[in-house]
């Protein structure tokens, strides 16, 4: 979610089959992807227990202790930097609380997979945010197309047009498409306070973690939120897939690729939870799967990379990564 001075870009030789078994960071953007992909599967086991705002409290709880940890040992946190403290509330509720519920929410109304597929569509909804509120770039014919084709996609999954017979709930899509939104103006908001700041990404953002678990344990009614310990897989699914894993140490994983192979790499890592929801989800969940989904998928991801290959050099040196 903040800006990460790109590194120099890898040629061609570093993805030889015997390089990637051999490079961690590899290893490391295999995992994220599997991670950010599984994290819908979890939301939607715990929702048949617990409310959506129960379920964030205990994923950002769980998802913080480890990046504090890692805050810590890399000696990243300052009390100094408490001085920002009101750009971290902010950008904790655009870029965690308001994001992470309304995801929850949608997953809870939605099969995982599409909630997933649905997910891909996050570039979309940050580039439309920094265009319409900083101006910043000129968008390109072929950016443009990117738009207008992964919108299409999402159109294609929601399918207003079946009326009162349609097959996904289209406050589910909704909810999907506010948390994107909600994530795409912390973009916006990062770029124009906090991108000068001298702070290193993971010290922002184990104080965007923090105060998000400040605010919501504030607001999160726990009437019934032992409920999740009922189902064994519920509540791991999200104590150590969603909250752990899929918060915590994904952060964690992506500060490390972006270490390795630089941020325009590790932004790639962005195709990748949408096919893995996918799969999880018809494999696993055993969801239905209909054939014009996997054509709007392709059309969410196509955009995507229409709209990230269509930037000028000069706005490719930055790259906003996708969060956890």
């Amino acid at each position: 979610m903040y800006r990460i001075r790109a590194r120099s870009t890898i040629g061609a030789s570093s993805f030889h089959p015997m390089v990637f078994a051999m490079n961690p960071a590899y290893l490391a953007f295999a995992l994220l992807g599997l991670i950010w992909g599984s994290n819908f599967l979890f939301m939607k086991w715990a929702s048949l227990w617990i409310t959506p705002a129960q379920i964030v409290f205990l994923r950002v709880l769980f998802g913080f202790l480890p990046l504090l940890v890692y805050a810590f040992a890399t000696k990243a946190l300052a009390w100094k930097q408490l001085r920002h403290a009101h750009h971290f509330v902010v950008m904790s509720l655009l870029a965690t609380s308001v994001y992470y519920y309304a995801f929850a929410k949608g997953a809870s109304l939605l099969l995982s997979s599409v909630a997933g597929m649905l997910s891909g569509a996050i570039p979309l909804f940050s580039f439309v945010c920094a265009w319409a509120l900083l101006r910043a770039e000129r968008p390109s014919p072929r950016m443009m197309v990117g738009v207008v084709c992964g919108f299409v996609g999402v159109l294609m999954i929601a399918r207003p047009w079946n009326g009162a017979v349609a097959s996904v709930d289209l406050s589910g899509v909704a909810y999907m498409a506010a948390g994107s939104l909600s994530v795409g103006c912390s973009f916006v908001y990062a770029r124009r306070f906090l991108s000068k700041l001298d702070m290193s990404p993971v010290a922002l953002s184990t104080w965007q973690i923090g105060f998000a678990l400040l605010t919501i344990a504030c607001v999160t009614p726990f009437d019934g939120i032992t409920r999740i310990a009922h189902d064994a897989h519920a509540a791991v699914g999200l104590v150590l897939g969603l909250g752990l894993l899929g918060t915590g140490v994904a952060y964690i994983l992506y500060y490390f690729i972006v270490q390795r192979l630089g941020a325009i790499a590790a932004s790639s890592v962005t195709y990748i939870p949408p096919v893995i929801a996918l799969g999880i989800g018809v494999l696993v969940a055993h969801e239905p799967i209909h054939p014009l989904d996997l054509l709007a998928m392709a059309c969410i991801l196509g955009g995507v990379f229409l709209l990230q290959s269509g930037r000028s050099p000069q706005n490719t040196a930055t790259v906003a990564r996708r969060p956890a």
